[in-house]
């Protein structure tokens, strides 16, 4: 049974890996388009519905500015690259809530959201570029729809765990189910720190292929730090790389975004 059991997650791993663009990392993602964009374009509208939009005119032409030049780029980018269909897929919103909280986040498909609390933090349009083109890159990268294929392969590495030790002795299943508890979820903490390093650097590459100053990622990074409060738990407990981290990987990134951003915006105008 256990060996049936590894070789079903095998057939998953091999037969559903692809490579995002530009940072060319192998991802696991058996959850199609068809299957979430519905479900994740209903949802916003339902947040929109029950979530109060910024009256601050400046401020909301400013977001829907910024993720208009920054979704022309990743679009100039995946239609340059034969990635027509998804290109086609997204429906690209943006939207800035009156809320104090210091967050932005995207949904996949391309529906966006600024809270107008991260506006000090972005300080200015470059800024508010780089946290654009990070929410953009996680749709972009798919990352919504790769960890909902990661939670089903770990519910199955649980239910191997199970059988696999359904003959042992109760203190043994538990000694088992708390070692795949506990390995799992740092897995899973891993993989969200992997994907806030790549919509950080695809972020990057994006902001600076629609004319933005990429000197102000990392930027965006120091005020965030000089505004957090309290000590941060160990990086390794935590879905983010920290302040710390992330400043200084955008600005060893730097060259080698501005070479990509080069090439594919002269692609993109061939």
């Amino acid at each position: 049974m256990k060996k049936i059991i590894v070789l079903v997650v095998a057939v998953f791993l091999f037969s559903e890996c692809s490579t995002v663009p530009i940072t060319g990392r192998k991802r696991v993602n058996f959850v199609s388009d068809a299957q979430v964009l519905p479900a994740s374009f209903a949802q916003y509208q339902g947040f929109l519905k029950e979530n109060k939009l910024s009256t601050n005119r400046e401020m909301t032409n400013q977001v829907k500015e910024v993720g208009k030049n920054i979704a022309a780029a990743v679009d100039r980018f995946m239609r340059a690259n034969n990635m027509q269909a998804e290109a086609d897929a997204y429906k690209w919103e943006f939207n800035l809530i009156e809320d104090k909280t210091v967050n932005a986040w995207c949904l996949p498909g391309g529906k966006v959201v600024f809270y107008t609390g991260i506006m000090p933090i972005c300080a200015n349009v470059n800024g508010v570029a780089a946290v654009m083109g990070h929410e953009v890159a996680h749709a972009f990268a798919k990352h919504g729809q790769e960890r909902m294929s990661q939670g089903q392969l770990q519910q199955i590495g649980g239910l191997a765990v199970a059988l696999g030790t359904s003959g042992e002795s109760t203190k043994t299943q538990q000694i088992w189910n708390t070692a795949f508890g506990v390995t799992s979820g740092l897995g899973v903490l891993k993989f969200s720190r992997v994907h806030e390093q790549e919509a950080d650097r695809l972020g990057l590459v994006f902001m600076l292929m629609a004319g933005y100053d990429g000197r102000e990622a990392a930027e965006v990074w120091v005020r965030m730090s000089q505004t957090s409060k309290g000590g941060s738990q160990p990086e390794i407990l935590s879905t983010h790389p920290s302040n710390e981290s992330r400043i200084q990987d955008l600005k060893n990134y730097l060259p080698t975004a501005k070479k990509y951003a080069a090439t594919y915006n002269a692609k993109g105008n061939l």
